[in-house]
C-alpha cells in the first residue's frame, strides 16, 4: 500500500549536504574527491570515521586530508561531542565554507530566482525578481539573470572573482551542452545559453532543466540525499521529471530525457503550450487549470479573474466553498497526475515519488481518490509518495548544487588517480 506522507512526516534531515553515499557503492570519481564529498556530506566527521565511510584505512586518506588542508578546502575543527560522552571532542574535519562560492539560478514564467551558497552548501544571500516585462526575448532573459546576479553579490559584499561557477535552470527541453532547443521563457529555439550566459557573467555557468535542478534540491538537500533511486515530479507553470538512479541524476543520452510533461496522454488532446496536443501537462498544469476556470469563476461571488496565481487560488477556494464547476476542475487534473504517477512507477520502479512545486499546497491533487488510481493503475507496489511544497527559492538552490558538483569534480578531481 503506497504511503502518502507531508514533507513534515519526513524524517530528521541529516547535516551537511550532497548525496550520503552507503560504504558499498563505488562512486565514479577519484579517492580524493570522494574525501572531500564525504566531509561535505557529513558537515563534519573525524578521519577514522571518514575512512571507514569509504571502506578505505586511515593511512590511506591522511596523505589526501592533508593536501586538501594545504589547499584550502578542508580544515580542522573541534568535534561537537567526544564518542564517550567524557573528555576532550577529537578533532574533526569541515569543509572550509571561504574557499569558494556558487550561485544558482532558476529563470520562471513569473518570477526568477537566485542563491549564493558557499563551498559547504550553505547560503549566504538570495534574491527575487518578479517578471515585469511579458515579451520573452533571450535577451531579456540575461539582462534579468545579470541583475540577479548582482543583487547577489551587493548582499554577500563578495566580489565576481570570488564566484566559481554559476547553474543556471529553467523550463523546457536543454541539450547536454546547456543549448535551449525550446522553452516557454523564451521566443527562440535553438539557443545556445550556456555561451550567451558565460559571456554575459564571464564565468563558467552550467544550464539544465528546472525540474532536474529541483531535484538535485532533493540530492543534496533534502529527501533523496540517503536513497540511491527516487524521482521527483514537479507541478507548477508546467509539469517536470527528474530521476535519480544510484545516487546520481539521470538526464538520458543527449541530457533531454524525462521530459514526463510531454508524455502523450490523450491522442489529439488538448494543446500543450511545446505546440503539441495530448501531453500530460496540458491537463494538470497551471495554464490547463486556468484554461477551464472561466466558467467557474463567472458564478457570483467568485474572485475576479487576474494573473494565473490569482485565478489559480479563487479557484481553489471556490473548490473547497462547494462549487462543483470548480471541484470537477481539481478532479479532473487529479485523475490525469494519477495516470503520471502510475506510467512514472511503472517505467522506472522508484522507491519514491516526490511531488514538489507550489501547487501541492492544492490537496484536491492529490486527494486520496487519486492515490487510489494509482495503486489500481500501477502493476506492482506502488511507491512511496511524498508531498514538498517547497518555496521558489528551492529551484534556485537546486541550480547552486549543480554548480558545487561541477566545480568540485573541476578543482577536487584534478589530476587525482
Amino acid at each position: 500500500m503506497t504511503d502518502w506522507a507531508t514533507i513534515d512526516e519526513i524524517r530528521e534531515r541529516p547535516p551537511g549536504c550532497g548525496p550520503i553515499w552507503p560504504v558499498a557503492a563505488e562512486p565514479a570519481a577519484p579517492l580524493r574527491q570522494q574525501v572531500f564529498e564525504a566531509v561535505r556530506s557529513a558537515g563534519q566527521i573525524s578521519r577514522a570515521e571518514m575512512a571507514k565511510s569509504l571502506n578505505v584505512s586511515p593511512g590511506t586518506v591522511t596523505p589526501i586530508v592533508s593536501d586538501l588542508i594545504a589547499e584550502g578546502y578542508l580544515e580542522e575543527t573541534q568535534a561537537t561531542e567526544a564518542p564517550s560522552g567524557r573528555g576532550r571532542p577529537p578533532v574533526a574535519l569541515r569543509v572550509r565554507p571561504e574557499a569558494g562560492y556558487v550561485v544558482g539560478m532558476k529563470l520562471s514564467d513569473e518570477v526568477h530566482t537566485a542563491v549564493l551558497v558557499d563551498f559547504a552548501g550553505e547560503p549566504v544571500a538570495d534574491a527575487m525578481l518578479p517578471l515585469r516585462d511579458p515579451q520573452k526575448s533571450m535577451e531579456l532573459r540575461l539582462n534579468e539573470a545579470e541583475a540577479l546576479f548582482a543583487d547577489l553579490l551587493g548582499q554577500s559584499g563578495l566580489a565576481r572573482e570570488q564566484i566559481l561557477s554559476v547553474g543556471l535552470g529553467l523550463p523546457g527541453v536543454i541539450d547536454a551542452g546547456g543549448r535551449v532547443i525550446w522553452s516557454p521563457v523564451s521566443d527562440r529555439r535553438d539557443v545556445p545559453l550556456r555561451e550567451l550566459a558565460e559571456a554575459r557573467l564571464g564565468l563558467p555557468v552550467h544550464v539544465d532543466n528546472d525540474a532536474n535542478l529541483l531535484t538535485m534540491a532533493e540530492l543534496w538537500f533534502g529527501a533523496g540525499r540517503t536513497m540511491s533511486d527516487f524521482c521527483v515530479v514537479t507541478i507548477e507553470h508546467g509539469v517536470g521529471m527528474g530521476l535519480v538512479l544510484n545516487h546520481r541524476l539521470h538526464r538520458g543520452a543527449g541530457g533531454q530525457g524525462m521530459e514526463l510533461g510531454h508524455t502523450k496522454v490523450q491522442m489529439d488532446g488538448a494543446l500543450c503550450r511545446c505546440g503539441s496536443r495530448g501531453c500530460a501537462e496540458a491537463y494538470v498544469a497551471d495554464y490547463a487549470l486556468v484554461r477551464e476556470a472561466g466558467l467557474a469563476l463567472r458564478r457570483p461571488h467568485s474572485a475576479p479573474l487576474g494573473g494565473t496565481q490569482a485565478t489559480l487560488e479563487a479557484l481553489f477556494e471556490q473548490a473547497r466553498a462547494g462549487n462543483e464547476t470548480a471541484r470537477a476542475i481539481f478532479h479532473r487534473a487529479g485523475r490525469y497526475l494519477a495516470l503520471i504517477l502510475a506510467n512514472t512507477a511503472n517505467l522506472f520502479d522508484p522507491s519514491l515519488i516526490i511531488l514538489s512545486g507550489s501547487r501541492m499546497r492544492y490537496d484536491y491533487l492529490y486527494a486520496e481518490e487519486v492515490l487510489a488510481l494509482m495503486r489500481d493503475w500501477t502493476l506492482n507496489e506502488a511507491p512511496k509518495i511524498e508531498i514538498n511544497a517547497w518555496g521558489d527559492h528551492v529551484w534556485a538552490r537546486g541550480g547552486a548544487a549543480l554548480a558545487l558538483e561541477r566545480v568540485t569534480a573541476s578543482l577536487i578531481g584534478r589530476g587525482a588517480p
